[in-house]
């Protein structure tokens, strides 16, 4: 049985312990600065999001069908039978191909890097085998963020949402969303409000069957030819890309600083 996390908005304080248990889990850097960031980034892997007294985490889905994975030609994302959706950086081309297939814009790419590889929540795989809980849902002061078995989450959200429907939505968000995902979420809000695609926008069809049929229909010899000239172009289109990002990450993070 897969593990999942069930995240309730409604019990979430905005303390953000989440956002520092991640960054350490993950090893990234973490300070009042980053602690006010409002988006996702290659070392910010979840974000506390605020809208007057309602909070809503962002984190990656780990879809039960990844399209991110599908979309990765060489394997370096793959679904583990645990729950979470890995990412070896060994195996990583730097195409970014899981990057426009996410439906949830989770991938994240450390464009100031010289060694740049793709960066999200990858649900501590370690911890995970090991039996214990995520590093988000242990440090959770309140329970907000819960781990455990995805059918039994989602028992447990079907029954707060029957014995306090004034409370919530009608909705867990993720139960079908794209298949299903392995972060499920309850509000009393609608989720759409923090920059969560609306269901009717992304259906309930695995992201990876609309890659199948494309697929069926391309020759077996062009999967090579796109490795060859994504190599190619990555060689000779690097430098510039990079400059061109860190020109727009540094405009960005001026605005951020001035509007602080």
């Amino acid at each position: 049985m897969g593990k999942a996390l069930l995240y309730d908005s409604t019990m979430c304080i905005g303390c953000k312990q989440c956002e520092q248990a991640c960054a350490d889990q993950n090893k990234l850097p973490y300070s009042e600065a980053i602690a006010a960031e409002s988006v996702q980034s290659a070392h910010k892997y979840t974000v506390v999001l605020t809208k007057g007294d309602k909070f809503m985490r962002r984190l990656c889905m780990h879809c039960e069908h990844p399209a991110c994975a599908s979309a990765c030609p060489v394997g370096a994302l793959h679904k583990t039978k645990e729950g979470p959706v890995e990412y070896d950086v060994w195996k990583c081309i730097g195409c970014r191909y899981c990057m426009v297939a996410c439906a949830f814009n989770q991938p994240k790419y450390e464009w100031g890097s010289l060694n740049p590889r793709v960066r999200k929540c990858i649900m501590c795989p370690d911890r995970v085998v090991a039996g214990k809980q995520t590093a988000c849902a242990e440090i959770c002061p309140t329970g907000a963020t819960k781990f455990g078995d995805r059918d039994d989450l989602i028992k447990d959200a079907q029954e707060r949402i029957r014995q306090n429907p004034s409370t919530y939505l009608p909705r867990i968000y993720g139960l079908n969303e794209v298949g299903g995902t392995c972060v499920l979420i309850l509000a009393g809000v609608k989720v759409e409000e923090f920059g969560y695609p609306a269901s009717e926008k992304i259906g309930d069809t695995p992201m990876p069957e609309y890659t199948g049929r494309v697929m069926e229909k391309v020759p077996d010899f062009i999967p090579v030819w796109s490795l060859v000239l994504g190599g190619i172009y990555w060689i000779s289109h690097r430098r510039d890309e990079v400059a061109a990002a860190e020109a727009e990450e540094r405009a960005r993070e001026g605005k951020n600083g001035s509007t602080r």
